[in-house]
């Protein structure tokens, strides 16, 4: 039996995925072998020694202290791609409302209340203070092209625009995915020069925070309008605010709101939305769920942060598992240990990420406990476990 801890609210279309007669689940589970976890911030919370996974259902695991889960064994996987449709939605829904002033307008309309029949003809003489171009025939720069890059892409070109897309990791499986006629542009300059509405879609990551500052505002076209639906962090405030006042940026909508972006004209700030729909919760929880499965079940890892990915078919008799440090000579170790106990393996495949590494090793008949605890006392190895 497996033990699965809920650290919130998890779809019940995702718990419905694990067999019951071999998992218990529930938010106060002892010694979990694996948990789930969405907004949760867990950078304060003590691990038990049993934890063997962490599972964020969405994308982002800021909330989760990926070194120390590293450093103690424990594999953190996210769910890329399962609200990547929910996101887009509320994307090609912000480039409307920015472009038009849906929003002001609206709040606008509310004013007139109370004129009877004087409203109709307030609204055709104030209606054009509220005039905004159609996103038809413009240029939309989409910064990171992963999930939810490549799906706006594609919605962006269906509905007519000119796409450029830039993404110096696009890999080839995503660029599969992308429509033919978007640019591919080598650098940032490209889609500032040239675009008239930019949505940024990249990690928060040293590299990336603060990207869009008042020396990337400058380089853009003047009018230019700016799409966040990633990060808070990944857009300088103050440039910003600076840039609408200046009318340099014509609209800033973004989907993560902070204190100094509320209530700045030019802002659209949305309550983190983007995959605030029933079918991303599911779609998240599901997926969440097979990967824990996989990897307590069968030590595969899909859609880890902080290890390799790494698949491997069954055969022999056990599997052993072993978390370790990418370091010289230590695969090596771990299969002359093997090959001390007079045992054949089977199959066997290593992979690494960064600085840590994951072998697994099928093997026949043997003392697998023994042979466990051999490799466990290698230097560099983390974890081991036995399947």
């Amino acid at each position: 039996m497996y033990n699965i801890l809920t650290y919130n609210k998890i779809s019940a279309a995702g718990l419905d995925v694990f067999d019951k007669e071999q998992y218990a689940i529930g938010d106060n589970i002892a010694n979990p072998d694996g948990a789930i976890v969405r907004s949760a911030a867990l950078h304060d919370t003590e691990f038990p020694e049993t934890l063997k996974a962490i599972a964020r259902a969405g994308a982002g695991t800021n909330n989760i202290p990926i070194e120390r889960c590293s450093a103690e064994g424990i594999v953190v996987f996210n769910t890329p791609g399962a609200n990547a449709n929910a996101v887009k939605e509320l994307v090609i829904g912000g480039l409307l409302i920015c472009s038009r002033r849906v929003i002001p307008a609206i709040e606008w309309a509310k004013t007139l209340k109370g004129n009877g029949a004087e409203v109709g003809k307030m609204v055709e003489k104030g209606k054009g203070a509220f005039v905004g171009p159609e996103i038809r025939g413009k240029k939309l720069g989409v910064i990171g092209l992963g999930a939810i890059g490549a799906l706006v892409a594609n919605a962006a070109n269906a509905l007519g625009m000119k796409v450029y897309g830039y993404d110096p990791y696009l890999s080839v499986k995503a660029a599969w995915s992308i429509t033919h006629n978007a640019i591919h542009v080598d650098s940032l300059q490209e889609i500032y020069e040239n675009c008239d509405y930019i949505t940024i879609h990249v990690p928060l990551t040293p590299d990336t925070k603060g990207f869009i500052d008042k020396n990337a505002i400058a380089a853009m076209k003047n009018g230019v309008r700016v799409l966040n639906f990633a990060r808070a962090d990944l857009v300088k405030s103050d440039d910003m605010i600076a840039a609408l006042e200046e009318g340099k940026v014509a609209a800033y909508v973004t989907d993560f709101p902070t204190d100094e972006m509320l209530c700045v004209d030019g802002v659209i700030a949305i309550p983190h939305l983007g995959a605030s729909t029933p079918e991303s919760e599911d779609n998240c929880a599901k997926m969440a769920a097979d990967q824990l499965i996989d990897y307590i079940e069968n030590g595969n890892i899909v859609n880890s942060v902080n290890m390799p990915e790494i698949t491997m078919p069954r055969s022999g008799i056990k599997r052993i598992c072993v978390m370790h440090k990418n370091i010289p000579n230590i695969l090596s170790a771990i299969t002359s240990e093997i090959g001390k106990s007079n045992v054949n393996i089977e199959n066997l495949l290593n992979k690494s990420k960064g600085d840590n590494a994951y072998t697994m090793v099928d093997i026949g008949e043997a003392d697998f406990g023994a042979i466990a605890k051999v490799i466990e006392d290698l230097e560099g190895v983390i974890r081991v476990r036995v399947i």
